[in-house]
């Protein structure tokens, strides 16, 4: 395997396609992961063991399952006992949780408590382990920054979430700007506060881009030492709070600040750039991500 400095969990095909309204068919998505492997992406979020009532664009979560190519490391997201048990039975061995840092929001999405969550996933993380030897869990702090709801989060208040996470034994925090309005001040504040009580080996960063700062947060947590970002191949993902607005930081717009800082990630930019062009074409959308969008206008080099 490539030598790689900087962890990137591509979320595209479970984040990215979640909320879109235009079904996309399993094969689809499959050429899609494929796609994203090929490009040199190692890690991959692919689906989501969620009821389809709820998210019917998840709804093929079993079917995917077993088609996924060989190579890379994938997760799931798991919300409760029910999906753990579905995704079980088709050997999914790394998990994702969410919960948040602000109760207003987690009432909202998942109409619970932020110990209610705990507590729900104390059991799955129990039922977990004791099914998947080596099995890996990573979970999910939303609303790190600020919530929709109930404006600006105190940045103890997402190290008490993140402490408890820990305790219940999970390997890997991803720290979510859900809505996508931090800004570098706020990024090194809440990094100093989250490495007093785990190794930044164990953090991760999922920005969204909805004001433009996604990048520059990146930067910012590289300088404390976090070596891993959730990004979204093509932006694919909006941000639901803010219509119209980018959400998920572009993984091709990662990849080139990254390798253009002398990181190596491991990823093809150019096989990257095409990667979600069929699906984007299938949603009737036009990549949102600037890096792809530069690369796909360049005239290729002679002899290429």
């Amino acid at each position: 395997m490539e030598a790689r400095d900087v962890r990137i969990i591509e979320v595209g095909p479970r984040d990215g396609l979640q909320n879109e309204s235009l079904s996309v068919p399993t094969p689809l998505k499959l050429e899609l992961i494929r796609a994203l492997a090929a490009a040199g992406l190692d890690e991959i979020e692919a689906t989501s063991f969620v009821s389809p009532k709820w998210v019917p664009q998840m709804g093929d979560a079993a079917e995917l399952w077993p088609q996924l190519p060989k190579g890379p490391t994938y997760w799931a997201l798991v919300p409760n006992v029910r999906g753990l048990e579905r995704a079980l039975e088709v050997g999914v061995d790394g998990i994702a949780l969410f919960t948040a840092a602000s109760e207003a929001f987690t009432q909202r999405n998942i109409n619970m408590t932020i110990q209610e969550s705990l507590d729900a996933f104390s059991e799955v993380i129990g039922r977990f382990r004791a099914s998947v030897r080596r099995g890996r869990v990573r979970a999910y702090v939303s609303t790190a920054f600020e919530c929709p709801y109930s404006g600006r989060i105190d940045p103890q208040t997402v190290v008490g979430v993140a402490r408890s996470l820990l305790d219940l034994g999970v390997d890997e925090l991803s720290l979510g700007d859900t809505i996508g309005v931090a800004a570098p001040p706020e990024v090194a504040s809440l990094t100093q506060q989250i490495l007093e009580i785990v190794p930044p080996a164990r953090v991760a960063y999922h920005f969204h881009d909805t004001w433009g700062t996604a990048l520059a947060n990146v930067a910012t947590a590289l300088a404390f030492g976090i070596r891993a970002f959730d990004a979204s191949a093509g932006g694919l993902g909006g941000c639901p709070y803010a219509p119209g607005a980018g959400g998920n930081l572009a993984t091709e717009d990662l990849v080139y600040l990254l390798e253009r800082s002398g990181y190596r990630t491991g990823v093809d930019l150019a096989r990257l750039s095409r990667a979600t062009l069929p699906v984007l074409s299938a949603l009737g959308r036009a990549p949102a991500a600037k890096a792809q969008i530069a690369h796909l206008a360049t005239p290729p080099s002679d002899g290429v």
